[in-house]
C-alpha cells in the first residue's frame, strides 16, 4: 500500500470536562436536569460521547435513549464494530439512566458491567438506538439494564450494569463538588 492510500481522517473537537462540572455546580442541576441540559446543548458532551459519535435522543426520571450511527471508525479488524463500542454505549446508557433519579451534586460510577453481544455491526448498520433503564435504585449503588436496538426493534447487545451512589459529601474522581462547596 502505498502512502495515503487506504487511510482516513477524522478530526474530533470536545469542551473540557470541567466545564460540564461547572454549569452543574452554578445551576445546582440534578442528575436529570444535567441530562438535559446536555440534551438541548447548554452542557458541553462528555470527550468519550464526542469521539465516539453518541446522541442523547431521551431523557426522563430512570430512563435514557441515545443513538449511535456505526462507521468505519468504530471497526476492529475483522472489519465489524468493535465491541467495545457497544460496551461503552451501554456504559453510558445505564449509568445516565441512574444519572437521572440522583439529585444535585450526587453522582455515580460503574462497578461491574455484563454485557452480551447479539448481532454483528458495521459501518451500513443503520442508526443505532441505545436504551438505558434503571432496575433498582437503593442508597449507595443501583442496577441497571442497557439495550442496543436496531430501528426494526431486534436486539444487537444487552448488558446490566451495578453502580455505586456517590452522595454529594463524597468525592468520586471528578466528579461535581458537593452542594455549597
Amino acid at each position: 500500500m502505498s502512502e495515503g492510500e487506504g487511510r482516513h481522517e477524522r478530526h474530533v473537537r470536545w469542551s473540557d470536562p470541567k466545564e460540564a462540572v461547572a454549569i452543574a455546580v452554578e445551576r445546582q442541576l440534578s442528575g436529570l436536569e444535567f441530562l438535559r441540559a446536555m440534551q438541548r446543548g447548554e452542557v458541553p458532551f462528555p470527550p468519550l460521547g464526542v469521539l465516539l459519535g453518541f446522541e442523547i435522543d431521551e431523557v426522563e426520571p430512570g430512563r435514557v435513549v441515545f443513538a449511535l450511527q456505526p462507521g468505519e471508525h468504530h471497526y476492529n479488524p475483522n472489519q465489524v464494530v468493535h465491541g467495545g463500542v457497544a460496551a461503552a454505549l451501554l456504559d453510558t446508557v445505564t449509568g445516565c439512566a441512574v444519572t437521572t433519579l440522583l439529585p444535585f451534586g450526587s453522582t455515580c460510577a460503574t462497578l461491574e458491567l455484563k454485557a452480551n453481544y447479539i448481532r454483528s455491526l458495521t459501518a451500513a448498520s443503520p442508526r443505532l438506538r441505545a436504551e438505558g433503564t434503571v432496575i433498582h435504585l437503593g442508597r449507595r449503588s443501583a442496577l441497571a439494564e442497557g439495550k442496543l436496538l436496531l430501528p426494526d426493534g431486534k436486539l444487537a447487545a444487552h448488558a446490566t450494569a451495578t453502580l455505586m451512589i456517590f452522595g454529594a459529601e463524597e468525592r468520586h474522581g471528578g466528579a461535581r463538588p458537593a452542594a455549597g462547596a
